[in-house]
Order: structure tokens, then sequence, then C-alpha cells
């Protein structure tokens, strides 16, 4: 139990699991931007027809024998397809800017590390003769 705890304190797990949180959600978004808002219109442009209803029936459905249709609802796919599509780019996006950031942030470092350059010949004539009125 102790070696769970540690692990779940961890702040890796916790930064999974809220990241894990947040992708089912934006996810969820972006299936309404593709289902809500952008297949009407290009269900409109090909003559009015809804998109997700595009299907192959293989069994129609019988009500009278109480059989359901089997379809190749490949409208649908589509659909998940365009949804994929939009999540990959916007993860894209956010991966590069990440990258853009971490580069910077390691450059500024870099150069904050850096040891401080060698004095110019100025400052080294100026310490002299500073530690020598020290002296006096």
């Amino acid at each position: 139990m102790k070696a769970f705890k540690k692990f779940i304190s961890k702040g890796n797990v916790i930064e999974l699991a809220v990241g894990l949180i947040m992708a089912t959600y934006f996810g969820a978004i972006v299936k309404s931007l593709v289902n809500d808002i952008i297949m009407p219109p290009v269900g409109k442009l090909i003559g009015g027809i809804d998109f997700a209803s595009f299907k192959y029936v293989i069994q129609p459905a019988v009500e009278a024998e109480g059989t359901v249709e089997i379809a190749i609802r490949y409208g649908v796919f589509i659909n998940t397809i365009i949804t994929f599509l939009i999540v990959a780019f916007a993860i894209f996006l956010v991966v590069r800017f990440y990258n853009k950031l971490k580069d910077k942030f390691e450059a500024e470092k870099e150069v904050a590390s850096a040891a401080p350059p060698a004095p110019s010949k100025e400052e080294v004539l100026l310490t002299e003769i500073r530690d020598l009125l020290k002296k006096k």
C-alpha cells in the first residue's frame, strides 16, 4: 500500500490523470463540432442529406419478424475520421507550441548558466588600480 501511495502522489500521475480528463472532454467538444457545426453545411452542399445517415444496408429491418437492420454506416465512419483529423491537428499545434516554449526556455537557461565573459583589458587595469589604492 505504501508503494501505491508513493506512486499515486507523484506529480506525473496526477498530470497524466488531468491530461486524460481534458482529452476526453476535448474529444467530446470536437465530436460536437464535427457533427453539429461542420457536417450540416457539408450535408447541405451535397444535397441536403444528413451525412451520418449514409449507410449500406445488408439486411433491412422487418418489424413483423422482429429483426433489426444490419448496415455498414460509412457516413458515421467518415464523421469519425474528420473528428480524428481535427483532434490530431489540435494536438499537433499544442505539441509544437510546447516544444517552442521548451526550446526557448532551454536556450535562456543555457545563456544564464554560461560562464561570465572574461573581463576586458580596461576592467583588468581598473581592478589593478583599485587594488593598488587599497594598499596605500
